[in-house]
């Protein structure tokens, strides 16, 4: 069993160093190995400058450098979760015969300027390669590494194809995504032209007040370094009852209701996916190209696993460069939101068992390093898939050269019904036959009494929803809920790839929303949920326009992919949820046809979704057959 392909049963958490050590230790062990640089102030080139942290080996010698950039708090000094990951990656780095260095965005802890949620200037990124390139310690080639908010800058960075950036590992990296391919989330803040609430509840718990204490202007290294012995800048907002909070109407005024910090906020909860201004800041479109190796992490409960995965795709096509389309690699693993390491021996994932999801992330990763940093000779392209995914159901670490796998087919189940799919206790049923005459069944959204999120694939919302898998059951028992299951598989199957639905709409108001939720059914009833997508109908011919509905007429609405790989046991079923709402997953559609954000007041929507010859409402499954 080669270094690369086996499980790491020693596994150095790579997010989860920390576990291993304490910060003193640590920082003890850098201080013997390395040469420690806290508090350079890197000048970007309009005068600002970056707080920035250097660790790398001791000695002369030319070294290859490893950068993360973040918006999160690194200091080394006192306690903190983030401040020993930090040591911990510098250690491993060096180590390793690399300089690791991290620095704060603009405008974050001791970084000059201001903060603007990816909305900082990309030639900060640019600026700092370049300030890197130039130290005499420096080999001249730069890798990138983080997740989440640290990878998130990653690939618009990528794309201005600074020549000593060699190759990315970006992970969890959504919301750096604003449009790719038929997706237009627009860093997460959107779903198929529904707002995410995820980024509500985030800037309320991480944004800087603009009356924070600042430094002044002009302060040296060494003042720098004391002052932040005493002065963290971190800001610790009051506690927040976020299943609460995101309920406030109107949804402008969220951060206003529980004393947020507003600026931001209000800028964003007004634009529309189309706004100009999603395009001018530091997220990725899909007319950027991106032309440097990458090494991308994304699972199957984690906010953005679609949009993540034809972004992989994407750049897997178009990068100018054969050979840098060639070296694009995936890894999907079955956790939540930068959960990788996580992973144990019996990973659960809300409250379903997944199995052993362990694998040996890091060395992977410093193999990956060393082919494009270090020039060395391994076996990584040899021994390492262009894509590792994890199949739930039977619990184990797949392959393929492509996502989705090429034995994957489409196959198709069509949503049929007596006229009374409502409820788990309802006759809604998926069959692979047409449908025949027209048959039909509605439901009622009452904005004010929303479909609650029960897990999912999500992030960041405090304790109003938990990621991850549970049984959908007691939801079910809801009539704004439609139910459709599958007979009982006679063998096994493997869903693996994008998930279409298209469903076929009727409403009594101008606009609503269509909910759609993929789940595996147990043989003792548990039904536990894969993925979801919703799609605000007004944008179901596009994210330029609103194109509103009139009563009595039949809509096409084709929601945004879902995706998963799962394996459907046999005695299992497979059942879709269709609803109007999934809240706070989502923030709900008033149903008015007016702005949504600036409404209090909702209208209840009689929703009808039809299923027959002319209107076969439809989900298709990409199959892998034994």
């Amino acid at each position: 069993m080669n270094k690369f392909s086996r499980i790491s049963i020693c596994l150095f958490l790579f997010f989860g160093l920390s576990m291993a050590y304490s910060q003193d230790s640590v920082l003890d062990e850098l201080n013997e190995i390395a040469i420690i640089d806290q508090k350079v102030m890197m000048p970007m080139r309009d005068g600002v400058r970056l707080a920035t942290d250097i660790y790398r080996p001791k000695g002369n010698q030319k070294v290859p450098i490893i950068f993360s950039r973040t918006p999160y708090n690194f200091n080394s000094w006192g306690d903190g979760e983030q401040r020993t990951r930090t040591a911990a990656r510098a250690l491993e780095a060096v180590k390793r015969g690399y300089a690791y260095v991290v620095q704060n965005e603009r405008g974050r802890y001791f970084s000059e300027g201001e903060w603007d949620i990816l909305g900082v200037p990309l030639t900060d990124g640019y600026d700092a390669f370049s300030w890197m390139t130039d130290q005499n310690w420096s080999n001249g080639k730069i890798g990138l590494l983080g997740c989440s908010s640290t990878a998130e800058w990653q690939m618009a960075v990528a794309a201005l194809d600074h020549p000593s950036l060699g190759a990315m590992v970006p992970q969890a990296f959504g919301a750096g995504v604003g449009r790719v391919g038929d997706f237009y989330e627009q860093g997460n803040w959107y779903r198929g032209g529904a707002e995410q609430m995820l980024f509500f509840a985030w800037l309320y718990g991480v944004e800087h007040d603009k009356f924070k204490p600042r430094i002044p202007a002009g302060a040296t290294q060494e003042d720098l370094i004391r002052i932040s012995r005493f002065y963290d800048l971190a800001p610790e907002n009051p506690s927040v009852d976020m299943s609460e909070a995101l309920r406030h109407l109107p949804i402008q005024d969220f951060t206003k209701n529980i004393a947020g910090k507003k600026e931001i906020f209000d800028k964003m909860v007004r634009r529309k996916p189309n706004d100009k201004a999603w395009f001018e800041g530091g997220l990725y479109h899909d007319d950027m190209e991106i032309n440097i190796p990458g090494f991308w992490f994304a699972s199957w409960y984690d906010v953005s696993i679609s949009p993540n995965l034809a972004l992989y795709n994407h750049v897997r096509k178009t990068a100018k460069d054969a050979s840098v389309r060639d070296n694009q690699y995936l890894v999907i693993a079955p956790t939540l939101h930068c959960a990788y390491t996580r992973a144990t021996e019996n990973t659960i994932v809300g409250e379903r068992s997944v199995g052993d999801a362990r694998l040996n992330y890091e060395e992977q990763i410093y193999a990956w390093f060393d082919l494009w940093l270090k020039g060395e000779t391994n076996n990584f392209k040899e021994e390492i898939p262009k894509v590792q995914y994890y199949t739930m159901g039977i619990n184990k670490w797949n392959s393929s050269d492509t996502w989705p796998p090429e034995k994957a087919q489409m196959t198709t189940y069509y949503l049929h019904s007596g006229g009374k799919a409502n409820s788990l206790y309802g006759d809604g049923q998926l069959s692979p036959d047409m449908p025949g005459d027209a048959a039909s069944d509605t439901f009622v959204y009452d904005p004010m009494n929303p479909v609650p999120s029960y897990g999912g694939n999500v992030c960041c919302t405090g304790n109003a929803v938990r990621g991850g898998a549970f049984d959908q059951q007691g939801m079910e028992t809801r009539n704004d809920i439609l139910v459709y299951t599958s007979d009982i598989l006679d063998k096994g199957i493997e869903v693996s790839g994008f998930i279409e639905s298209t469903l076929y709409l009727s409403s009594d108001v101008k606009d609503t929303d269509l909910t759609i939720k993929l789940i595996d059914v147990y043989p003792d009833g548990r039904a536990y949920n894969l993925d979801e997508t919703i799609q605000r109908v007004r944008y179901r011919e596009g994210y330029d326009k609103e194109v509103f509905m009139e009563s009595g007429n039949v809509y096409r609405v084709d929601l945004t992919p879902m995706s998963t790989s799962n394996y459907f046991e046999k005695g299992h079923r497979i059942r879709i949820e269709v609803s109007s709402s999934n809240f706070p997953r989502f923030a709900r559609n008033l149903n008015t046809g007016g702005n949504n954000f600036d409404e209090k007041e909702g209208v209840v929507a009689t929703n009808t979704i039809h299923h027959s010859r002319e209107y076969p409402s439809q989900i298709s499954l990409p199959v892998i057959s034994d």
